[in-house]
């Protein structure tokens, strides 16, 4: 009867060790500065002091929650690269927070923002987000100021919402005064609400680029429309 009492002490003793040897080695915490800088923002974005309401995201989940997800979600994607590639985690690209977020909380790009704001709040609101956001973040890689986000903005509207696209337009050869695309799609946003304004338009994009066949075409379409409808008045 004392060799089985000793066997279970023995396995009591060793069973604690031998599981610790076995247990998958818990991951590294997140570097919080790091975090932090990533998202633009300080400790206090998602942590609540003690005793205080959670911080909460605009649909109501507690922000830790999504920070920690978002963290799970980075781990599983370099796990992704890492087998993908046949990399160890030293040779493989790391997907950080900064890949995404590159110093703002909602890392959502300028071309939709401004659509968005566009859509809901008009070209003015639009136009005062663009140079708010363009004063804080330019040269930070937070969002491309480059010409296209504009342009993109404004084809993405010329037809539907023209009254938002123009403005955009005009703001963007504020930056960008020999973007020939720019001067086109407003010439096309100007169209069967402004022709001669189009026509003004397109002229002004033809000085900047006289061989370019698609401007004369347009130019040459609008001008004949005009004619004929001037001497369908008289």
């Amino acid at each position: 009867m004392k060799v089985p009492a000793l066997c279970a002490l023995a396995f009591l003793m060793l069973t604690p060790r031998t599981f610790a040897q076995q247990a998958a080695p818990r991951p590294p915490l997140p570097d919080m500065a790091s975090v932090a800088a990533a998202l633009g923002v300080t400790c206090d974005y998602c942590h609540a002091g003690r005793g205080a309401e959670p911080k909460l995201t605009a649909n109501g989940k507690p922000r830790l929650e999504v920070g920690r997800e978002m963290m799970a979600m980075t781990a599983s994607l370099n796990a992704t690269v890492q087998a993908a590639t046949g990399k160890t985690a030293r040779e493989a690209a790391v997907v950080t927070c900064a890949t995404c977020h590159r110093g703002v909380s909602i890392p959502r790009p300028l071309a939709d923002i401004l659509i968005l704001t566009g859509v809901r709040e008009g070209a003015d609101a639009a136009i005062k987000q663009y140079r708010e956001l363009r004063s804080q973040h330019y040269g930070r890689g937070s969002y491309d100021f480059g010409e296209e986000t504009l342009l993109n903005v404004a084809r993405r509207l010329a037809n539907a919402r023209p009254e938002v696209a123009i403005p955009l337009a005009e703001l963007n050869l504020e930056f960008f005064p020999k973007s020939v695309n720019t001067l086109v799609t407003k010439a096309i946003a100007q169209s069967g609400h402004d022709d001669e304004g189009a026509v003004v338009t397109l002229k002004q994009a033809l000085e900047l680029d006289p061989d370019n066949g698609e401007i004369k075409g347009r130019l040459y379409q609008i001008e004949e429309m005009l004619a004929r409808r001037k001497k369908f008045a008289n």
